[in-house]
């Protein structure tokens, strides 16, 4: 009888044997996070880079000479005004005025709006009265009752001070209720069944469990209060000038480098500061929440 002849089978793995690969986890996500830094930062080089381009387009073959001062190049903004110590001086001490009364403003709105936003979650009757006063507030342009908000408490950092209170409160009320309104049902039986107290309720399921929510609110607020100060010194100029108060004196002597310039300034500092808040929220917030993901 002949043999049979030999079959080549391949080793099949076991179900108790784990699946071996070939790198390792670390070793694999690190390329990754590379990539989405550079993916992350690839983006907004490229749209500076092309809003520059189209800027230089407009000033050089779009306007005549003589119109050439309603939108100054690039380089001449630059040159004459960011790199010129002498203008930029100025500049940066009226930032640092704006940047105080938009952290007192700041403080001022998170705690009426963190405070506000707890009582009307506390009985309906209050949210019945609160809630339409500050849509209100919130409808209302700003620049329609800054007269009265003159009359009323002057011209001077208290004013500045109420404008971004004004702005930056609504986003902390409706975020602060509705996180607190969106708390587990079932943790709420949870501490009834503990016997816990108002107080031990609120502190330790609702504000922690609204924490993101919360946390939204001040982000948001936090850009709002900026443009609220920068109104504030645009109207209110009694005191020490802010950034908005040399807008305006730029805008009517027509020195459109430096209007430009402000602006620059201005807008670094409040995506400075919105982005400051979120990194703090993600902090806060760590992993044991969507938001604390960094997409």
């Amino acid at each position: 009888m002949s043999e049979a002849p030999a079959v080549l089978t391949r080793p099949v793995a076991s179900a108790r044997t784990p699946a071996v690969t070939a790198t390792s986890g670390p070793s694999v996500r690190r390329p990754r996070t590379v990539r989405g830094v550079a993916a992350g930062l690839l983006f907004p080089v490229l749209s500076l880079a092309g809003a520059l381009a189209l800027w230089s387009a407009v000033s050089w073959f779009v306007l005549s000479p003589e119109r050439q001062f309603l939108l100054p190049p690039p380089n001449r903004v630059l040159t004459q005004s960011l790199l010129n110590w002498k203008h930029l001086s100025p500049m940066l001490e009226a930032l640092a005025v704006t940047a105080r009364v938009a952290l007192v403003g700041f403080v001022v709105a998170v705690l009426v709006g963190v405070g506000t936003g707890v009582l009307m979650s506390r009985a309906r009757w209050i949210e019945r009265i609160v809630y339409p006063y500050a849509v209100v507030l919130q409808v209302i342009p700003i620049l329609a009752i800054v007269p009265l908000i003159g009359l009323w408490f002057g011209y001077g950092m208290t004013a500045r001070t109420l404008v971004c209170v004004l702005i930056a409160a609504f986003p902390i009320i409706t975020n602060t209720h509705f996180g607190l309104q969106s708390v587990d049902r079932g943790l709420h039986e949870l501490f009834t069944l503990g016997r816990a107290s108002r107080w031990d309720r609120l502190v330790k399921l609702e504000l922690r469990a609204a924490l993101p929510a919360v946390l939204t609110g001040i982000r948001t607020a936090s850009g709002l209060v900026v443009v609220g100060a920068i109104i504030g010194d645009m109207f209110f100029a009694k005191g020490e000038p802010g950034i908005g108060t040399l807008l305006d004196v730029f805008r009517s002597r027509l020195q459109s480098e430096d209007l430009i310039a402000a602006i620059v300034i201005a807008s670094l500092f409040g995506v400075a500061v919105f982005s400051a808040f979120g990194i703090l929220s993600r902090l806060l917030v760590g992993s044991w929440h969507a938001s604390g993901h960094k997409s």
